[in-house]
């Protein structure tokens, strides 16, 4: 059955072909003779027009990809579009940071519910933030300490030692800070955080295991899929693709078997069809990623799988049932 399928994602013309999950998901639909469209964000629009549920659009561009980098899509002139009427799917896929821009963006494409299938469910990705809602699985956590007072988070610190802070609500490994133990500059960074964001915080010890990877392991529709080792760069402790690491081949762990096993029906109920955790050293669940996932295309490209194909696969279904 061929589709028609409205992408919104970020501006095509700043994508990295190789590594990019989105271009790999738009490739993969029109393999299958799936219709394209781009959109930005800042083009979705909600008007009335004497329906109950209103109207809801975006200024979209038709598109085609190859994968041939820096001339990697072809598109024709923008139009506004009916993400009701003129289209089967949306995938939602511009990348964080998960502010207000992006929930207000989710609570408009849920208005499309029962009339076209976006993914990953837009409701459910409001109820749940990367770092939040992976503490319905603390039991598969390192010690964490979300706050935004100075005297929690130092107590913390003396208790465990060198620790990360990280914003609540950031991504691709941006402004995560390593403190030593002996507490050095703790207060400064935080004044720094709290001046900036205005949520708490989260703190974790830092796990030395993070120099032997952190592993993205994706999820379709509630399964394994596949997984990768990220590695940090020289001088870093980040892991991130995005700051410099590098991906290897990975297996699971029982311990990760049994994570994914704890989290798969969940997912699949909420409609979270493409999800990454990572886990670091093979046994500290850190993040459920269900914005913009990444890694599938290092999947692929380690594992000889079809990622892409299987998301495509259980959107079919959805759209069956």
């Amino acid at each position: 059955m061929s589709l028609r399928v409205a992408v919104q994602m970020d501006p095509l013309e700043s994508i990295k072909i190789a590594g990019d999950s989105s271009f790999a998901l738009m490739e993969a639909a029109q393999a299958r003779g799936h219709t394209l469209y781009h959109y930005d964000v800042g083009s979705l629009a909600w008007e009335s027009d004497g329906s109950p549920r209103g109207r809801i659009t975006a200024i979209a561009s038709p598109v085609r990809v190859q994968r041939v980098e820096g001339d990697h899509f072809t598109a024709e002139e923008p139009r506004r579009i009916d993400l009701a009427r003129d289209v089967d799917v949306v995938l939602m896929r511009q990348d964080p940071p998960f502010d207000l821009g992006y929930i207000s963006a989710a609570f408009l494409l849920d208005r499309l519910r029962g009339e076209t299938l976006v993914v990953n469910d837009p409701r459910e990705v409001v109820n749940a933030p990367e770092k939040m809602f992976v503490l319905d699985y603390a039991r598969f956590m390192p010690p964490t300490l979300i706050a935004r007072s100075l005297d929690a988070v130092r107590a913390f610190q003396q208790e465990h030692g060198a620790v990360v802070v990280k914003p609540l609500h950031g991504n691709g490994g941006k402004a995560i800070f390593k403190i030593d133990a002996d507490g050095g500059n703790l207060s400064a960074l935080f004044e720094v955080f709290n001046r900036t964001w205005p949520e708490a915080h989260m703190v974790q010890p830092f796990l030395p295991e993070v120099s032997e990877g952190d592993k993205r392991i994706v999820l379709v529709d509630g399964e394994f899929t596949g997984a990768i080792n990220r590695k940090p760069g020289e001088g870093e402790f980040r892991s991130n693709l995005a700051q410099g690491g590098y991906a290897e081949a990975a297996t699971l762990t029982e311990r990760e078997e049994e994570i994914c096993a704890a989290m798969g029906p969940e997912l699949k109920k909420r409609g979270l069809v493409f999800v990454g955790i990572d886990v670091i050293g093979g046994k500290w669940l850190t993040e459920i990623n269900v914005t913009s996932p990444t890694g599938i295309v290092a999947i692929d490209k380690f594992n000889g799988t079809d990622t892409a194909g299987r998301i495509w696969d259980a959107i079919d279904r959805r759209l069956g049932a």
